[in-house]
């Protein structure tokens, strides 16, 4: 049967489309690979982008996709909202179908270990990780890209592929394999950052939220507005509708309200499910009864 592997590798450009653009082409010109999405953020200065195919014919794409970014990407005028230590930022695969946690994390380290190749220090992190404390991105990310020289001084955080030496222009990378995440933003009518700062603080892990949620707050200058941002990393535990809710509950608090939504990349067809369960109150509805989910099933 056959199998499918995505990529979702995150790049630190966002604003400069032609860069992005020329990026986004190395993965449509590898062959077997689908693009299924990608998108930038210039607040964020950041793109998201997606592809799925056979696990080798992906493991290419992210492999061309990454030579480009290092080509294209000078970390050293980067700026932007979102947290970020390298050109290429981050690199998951996710196995989709007929593809084991075993073959992805496979997939991850060879990758890894080509990055490593260019000059490039690269850490596995999620199912990939090599150590408890290198599981979570925001822990291998602390400090970001400015606190990459000091960080690979230190044994403790020798890289897992590539040099123990600052690379200036391309920073360092986590690739790894992971359950599909769901980057889900949400933007309120207000310039006041406190505000989401502190609804970030409320529905994340680390501070006393759900469970499965990493937030934190951003100005959208762009927009006039700010934002919660966040990673899902776990959907069915902690669904959608119940951290929208919350947003929506702790902003009203102070006087402001929820004016957009935002899903960055690709998610899950049954993510879906408790959200049309819960808005609807359709409480028995299954995925099943979409109609073209048959024609994915033939």
């Amino acid at each position: 049967m056959k199998q499918i592997l995505m990529a979702e590798p995150n790049i630190s450009e966002g604003r400069n489309l032609e860069i992005v653009e020329q990026i986004v082409d190395a993965v449509r010109n590898t062959p077997g690979v689908t693009l299924v999405d990608y998108s930038s953020d210039p607040d964020h200065n950041r793109s998201v982008i997606t592809f799925i195919g056979e696990p080798e014919d992906v493991l290419a794409g992210a492999k061309a996709l990454a030579l480009k970014a290092f080509e294209l990407i000078d970390m050293r005028r980067h700026s932007g909202e979102h947290p970020r230590q390298g050109a290429v930022d981050v690199c998951a695969f996710i196995p989709i179908r007929n593809v084991t946690k075993d073959q992805a994390v496979e997939i991850s380290r060879r990758f890894g270990k080509f990055v490593g190749q260019q000059g490039v220090p690269v850490y596995y992190y999620e199912d990939a990780a090599t150590r408890p404390e290198r599981k979570s991105l925001p822990k291998i990310r602390k400090g970001e890209y400015e606190a990459l020289p000091e960080k690979l001084a230190d044994p403790a955080w020798a890289p897992d592929e590539g040099p123990a030496v600052f690379n200036p222009q391309s920073g360092a990378l986590v690739t790894g394999s992971r359950f599909p995440l769901i980057a889900f933003n949400a933007n309120l009518n207000t310039t006041d950052l406190k505000i989401a700062q502190n609804i970030a603080k409320a529905v994340r892990h680390i501070s006393g939220g759900f469970r499965y949620v990493r937030a934190m707050g951003f100005a959208l200058e762009d927009k006039g507005m700010v934002q919660v941002s966040m990673n899902l990393i776990n959907y069915t535990k902690t669904p959608l509708h119940r951290v929208l809710e919350t947003i929506r509950s702790e902003a009203a608090r102070y006087g402001v309200s929820v004016v957009e939504t935002e899903i960055i990349g690709p998610l899950p067809l049954d993510a879906l499910q408790e959200v049309v369960r819960f808005y609807l109150q359709t409480h028995d509805f299954e995925i099943g009864q979409i109609v073209e989910t048959a024609l994915l099933d033939a």
